[in-house]
């Protein structure tokens, strides 16, 4: 009995500090959805922060987009958005990105993210529809210069934005991608 009261006021906490830190951001309100609603957005978002950035573009045999993750939790987490993948620059699908996780986690978090692939057997295998990130996987938290010091690790470079949110998170987990072509 005293694990669920524990649990219920846990969740309570979670949802009163996710609607906190998600207040602004109305989901009803076209400017607000404008705002995050297009890869290319994401990407001239990203583009703006570190024009570093552009060499990603230009060596990259593809990328996936994802506008707006997001992600919420409280021991456990996860994470979930969908996106635009381009090959060598053109749009060939869609694909959406689920994560789990476990550890030290509490809050809820808006972010966009870009997977850059390296070469075409990388992207080959994104394709496929079942391509997982592990929690080895390490992403960039995109700043201005941050790129200059990245590299493609495993046929792959990830970058991500905060959009909106707090959360506080030392926890493992890892993304798995699905992939729909155009």
């Amino acid at each position: 009995m005293k694990q669920i009261i524990k649990a219920s006021l846990a969740l309570s906490l979670l949802f009163a500090f996710s609607s906190t830190a998600l207040a602004g951001w109305d989901p009803t309100d076209e400017d607000d959805v404008k705002e995050s609603s297009t890869a290319q957005e994401a990407i001239d978002a990203f583009k703006e922060t570190d024009p570093n950035l552009e060499v990603f573009f230009e060596k990259a045999h593809g990328y996936a987009v994802f506008p707006t993750v997001g992600k919420a939790g409280m021991g456990f987490g996860g994470a979930y958005g969908t996106g635009t993948v381009f090959e060598n620059g053109e749009e060939i699908g869609t694909t959406t990105l689920k994560q789990a996780s476990m550890g030290f986690e509490f809050g809820a978090e808006a972010y966009r993210e870009i997977v850059f692939f390296g070469d075409k057997e990388t992207l080959d295998d994104f394709k496929k529809g079942n391509f997982e990130l592990g929690a080895q996987a390490s992403a960039v938290a995109l700043t201005k210069g941050a790129s200059k010091n990245a590299d493609f690790a495993d046929g792959v470079a990830v970058f991500t934005q905060t959009k909106g949110g707090m959360m506080f998170d030392v926890s493992v987990g890892g993304q798995k991608f699905t992939f729909e072509p155009k």
